[in-house]
């Protein structure tokens, strides 16, 4: 017997009642307005006990407050309503002596387990449609979670059609989502929690129960549930870990992930521990693109309900570092319930801190405390949180300068001097290097490590890939071994002989690589590796990291030379000064420029694909589909990785970034990963394509050769179109034949892993292998779109593979797979059914007659199930006898159509009859015994008809099936019109099941 979605929903169910201990409420049984998504009852008991000084009229008008949402968007409604779920309702009330005002809670955030938690299954909501979710988990009778499932057995159902029927709700039944704090979605194999701002690939697993250990590589469907949902987490990840901010001017709800929830909580108790001990709270370590900013916002959340009224200082070591931050911050205000405030200078910092207790979240940049020396304040309740805590920009010692005999005091010593008595956390996305002491001192050690492996594993970040094109540039040995010279000053990079160092060979090198023969080379070799190989990934967007502005502008000028219509396709982003050359002016811009390119460049669908930075936009920016990035920069350490970082963001079905370099950062990188996890370095140590992507690409070419092993396609590699046309379609009817099920199974899946590692390795190919993948892709597309959920279009199909082959290999052509077969096409349609026949590949013939066929008795099944079934039972014994090898490829063909046109005959039975198609389902049911019509004439079964349908419509009502009373009401109801019409008692009760589905499924429809 299958595991059908009913046993996993009780499954689901189950978990909630009997190891967390939830009430359970069975939806259709709980009487009230169908309207109404809250369940009011529970609402109406609980408030009162949450709020035991508040008298009714308070908490009654509370209830009115959330009940009116009126205005905005969902997810404007959303986020009014968690705020009033985070904070209380706010509400005026007279007391018989005045007007007072007060909040009333929601929730219990002090006791947990004060709170009432209910589980309900087939909770249904009657708005612009009526909608029955699987699962609602309710607290205090607020409808706070949705869960969706998915039959783990059906094939063709997933989480990615649960993720389509949880959006179609917020269409249908937007009112239940108003007070969603977020939705799961699970078909067994894979379960994922998201907000309904969230894209599918921003829903995402829980992979640890309590925190101390990760379900890793792929988590059971059950962690998520006993994780999230234990009570008391349940109500700290409402309060604290839920946070509606803003994107693009777009409202955005963002729920914590798991490594984050983990990390803050421990980053919190160790923040305690060190404000009562030595002030060193330690260092949170989560790799680059894993949400470093928004945990920094969680705890900032978190410690100002643990801690009694902290006042929290962020410290960066850049300006566009502190704006960025800043700007995470400020967009989560409401959420925090303070705004922070960016100090402009040391004494500003002073007047903040001055004469104030409690709260506050202040902003500086460590430059601000080389301005003056003396505390700033001597409260022991202040917790300085700071970003990318390494070496370089925070040590303790005071240096001596050899020339001037001056003493230089470190930035860390002049921050602790400023707030003696302070807590101190460290917030990093790369490690802290083994030899950097002077950071544990001021921090301690690592609080929470999340690394690169279980980033990419968990779907958080991609991996970065590496490409060397160094040999492009034709650079001399003396060249290299400057760069090399450079690296080496990085690696000392706090020590100030080294600075001294770098800069001069900085200044060397700048004429070097920035000598016009040498950037002629590399612009030459850019536009080739992006026309060819990277503009028709994800969006096209790229960076350019240049060693330094005037080379910035050279790049920038030279590639609109070689390509005039880049104007609006490339930009310079980079400080500017008060001695740049005026013609540079109009190129950089002021602030607010930046501020219109950074919109730009973040816009997915705009003209801006290419952007030139120097330093600017290498940490804290974040632009998801970026996935190139050109260097031509010397890099090391942590600002290697950080800026590498930057095209490791999760977008659509992004492989990962490529990292192309033009100055030899190989051996930085493998140095930079020394001091990564074990596991980082065996698995990204060496990200080299040549050595990862390239091999991986080689095999699968070699199996997907293999899997159609005796069909020619060699005639792809020709130059007609019609020869290209015709090798793929032909391709695919080799494999859909039905003794090549599995095979075609299996080069589905292999031909998908080749074209991920293509993605990546484009350019270390021969035409020849871009051809043969190119072939290969498009064989598998028409596969999966003939096969695929919903309709077919053959518009769609042949734009998809053109616009493949045109990235691919560059064809100009315009290939038509169906040009045996009309554009516009229908079941319904005789000719189409002729052409369909006629195709030349009956493989896919078959396939799309077989699709269209189970597509509309699909339909059926909702109308008319007796029929639906008639059909159904033809269609399977059909297949089956042409997979039997019993019928030949036009015997099933004929079949097939013979098998259409008895669905259109049916479809127009019910005209001649004059009944409605509702009517006809019925009529169908009373029919279905043979002997019946022999009763009757068909005036007679049309009026019986006729009565039943109404009778039915008459007693219908929202979850009547679902309800056992009701369905004995239903079943008493028909047996009284089958007596009142004679109706044979031999067919009785075949008849009145057969009426009893059709009207399930009558319901379920409307």
């Amino acid at each position: 017997m299958p595991f059908t979605e009913a046993h996993f929903e009780n499954a689901i169910l189950e978990i909630f009642r009997d190891l967390l201990g939830y009430e359970y409420l069975y939806g259709p049984d709980v009487e009230r307005d169908h309207s109404e998504p809250l369940c009011l009852d529970i609402l109406g008991e609980v408030l009162p006990q949450l709020n035991p000084g508040l008298p009714q009229q308070a908490i009654d008008e509370a209830i009115a407050r959330i009940r009116n949402h009126e205005g905005g968007s969902l997810a404007q409604k959303n986020a009014r309503f968690t705020d009033m779920l985070q904070n209380g309702v706010a509400v005026n009330f007279y007391d018989g002596r005045e007007q007072r005002s007060a909040l009333v809670r929601l929730i219990d955030y002090d006791l947990p387990l004060h709170n009432r938690f209910t589980v309900v299954n087939q909770w249904t909501v009657e708005e612009r449609s009526v909608r029955r979710a699987d699962v609602v988990v309710f607290v205090n009778g607020l409808p706070l979670v949705v869960v969706e499932l998915k039959s783990p057995s059906r094939e063709g159902t997933d989480v990615s059609e649960a993720y389509a029927q949880l959006r179609n709700y917020m269409q249908e039944v937007p009112s239940l989502f108003v007070y969603n704090a977020f939705c799961v979605m699970s078909d067994l194999a894979t379960t994922k929690a998201g907000t309904i701002t969230a894209g599918e690939d921003r829903f995402m697993e829980w992979k640890s129960v309590d925190g101390t250990e990760e379900d890793r590589r792929y988590a059971n469907f059950d962690v998520l549930f006993r994780g999230m949902f234990e009570k008391s987490r349940l109500i700290e990840l409402l309060g604290g870990f839920i946070c509606c901010s803003e994107k693009d001017g777009r409202p955005v709800k963002i729920l914590s992930a798991y490594h984050q929830f983990y990390a803050v909580r421990k980053a919190v108790e160790s923040t305690l521990r060190a404000a009562e001990t030595d002030g060193r709270g330690g260092v949170f370590w989560h790799t680059q693109g894993s949400g470093k900013s928004l945990s920094m916002v969680f705890f900032a959340k978190r410690l100002q309900r643990a801690m009694t009224s902290p006042t929290i200082v962020v410290l960066t070591d850049r300006n566009d570092l502190d704006g960025q931050l800043y700007g995470q911050f400020a967009r989560c205000s409401d959420f925090l319930r303070q705004v922070p405030v960016q100090a402009e200078s040391r004494a500003h910092l002073r007047e903040l801190l001055a004469g104030r207790e409690a709260n506050g979240i202040f902003f500086s940049t460590m430059q601000k405390f080389e301005e003056g020396d003396g505390p700033l304040s001597e409260r022991r309740n202040i917790v300085v949180m700071v970003d990318e805590a390494h070496r370089s920009q925070y040590g303790l010692e005071e240096h001596i300068d050899p020339r001037t005999g001056r003493v230089r005091t470190g930035a860390a010593r002049l921050v602790r001097n400023a707030l003696p008595n302070a807590t101190y956390i460290g917030f990093t996305g790369t490690p802290i290097s083994q030899k950097d002491r002077s950071t544990r001192e001021v921090f301690g050690d690592y609080i929470d490590v999340y690394d690169m492996t279980q980033a990419v594993e968990d779907g958080a970040t991609r991996p970065v890939f590496y490409e060397s094109r160094v040999i492009n540039l034709k650079l001399d040995e003396a060249t290299l071994r400057r760069i090399d010279a450079e690296y080496d000053a990085m690696a000392e990079e706090a020590e100030e002989y080294a600075i001294e160092k770098s800069k001069r060979e900085l200044g060397r090198l700048d004429s070097i690589l920035g000598a016009d023969e040498t950037l002629a080379s590399l612009c030459e070799d850019m536009v080739k590796h992006y026309e060819e190989f990277r503009q028709w990934e994800q969006t096209g967007k790229a960076m350019i990291v240049a060693y330094s502005r005037p080379i910035a502008m050279k790049i920038y000028r030279r590639l609109l030379a070689m390509r005039p219509a880049w104007r609006e396709k490339l930009a310079v982003v980079m400080t500017s000064s008060n001695k740049d050359p005026e013609e540079w002016r109009e190129i950089i811009g002021n602030d607010a420029y930046k501020k219109e390119l950074e919109r730009r460049f973040k816009d997915d669908a705009g003209p801006l694909k290419i952007v030139i930075v120097v330093d600017m936009w290498l940490t804290g920016f974040d632009v998801p589909s970026l996935s190139t990035m050109y260097v031509y920069k010397p890099m090391a350490g942590h600002n290697l990785m950080q800026a590498i970082a930057r095209v490791n963001r999760v977008f659509g079905d992004k492989q990962g970034g490529l990292v192309v370099d033009y100055v030899g950062i190989a051996s930085a990188l493998k140095q930079a990963m020394n001091d990564y996890t074990q596991r980082d370095r065996r698995n990204y140590g060496d990200p080299d394509i040549a050595k990862t992507a390239y091999p991986e690409f080689l095999q699968k070419l070699e199996v997907c050769r293999d899997l159609l092993h005796g069909f020619d396609y060699g005639g792809f590699g020709k130059e007609s179109d019609l020869e290209r046309a015709r090798a793929i379609s032909g391709g695919a009817d080799f494999l859909q034949a039905p003794e090549r099920a599995e095979v075609k199974e299996h080069y589905v899946k292999e031909s998908l892993l080749l074209r991920q590692a293509l993605s990546l390795c484009q350019s270390l190919l021969s035409r020849e292998q871009r051809l043969e993948a190119a072939y290969f892709e498009a064989v598998r597309t028409l596969l999966t779109r003939v096969e695929g959920k919903g309709k077919i279009s053959f518009r769609e199909i042949n734009a998809r593979i053109n616009e493949l082959l045109k990235q691919s290999i560059q064809s100009e052509g315009v290939i038509n797979l169906f040009s045996d077969v009309q554009e516009g096409f229908s079941l319904f349609d005789p000719k189409f059914l002729e052409e369909i026949g006629r195709m030349k590949e009956k493989n896919l013939a078959v396939e799309l007659l077989r699709k269209l066929i189970v597509e509309q008795v699909q339909l059926y099944r909702r109308t008319n199930t007796v029929r639906a079934a008639k059909f159904s039972e033809i269609l399977a014994r059909v297949m089956s006898n042409y997979l039997k090898g019993q019928l030949t490829n036009e015997e099933v063909i004929e079949e097939l159509k013979n098998l259409a046109h008895s669905i259109v005959d049916g479809e127009k039975a019910g005209e001649v009859l004059n009944l409605t198609s509702e009517e006809m389902a019925f009529y169908d049911a009373l029919t279905k015994p043979e002997a019946v019509r022999d009763f009757y004439s068909n005036d007679e079964l049309r009026q019986m008809t006729q009565e039943l349908t109404e009778a039915l419509r008459r007693n219908r009502t929202i979850d009547w099936n679902l309800k056992e009373s009701a369905r004995a009401g239903m079943r008493r109801l028909v047996k009284r019109l089958l007596r009142k019409y004679h109706y044979p008692p031999e067919g009785q009760e075949d008849a009145l099941n057969t009426i009893m589905e059709q009207c399930e499924m009558w319901s379920d429809s409307h």
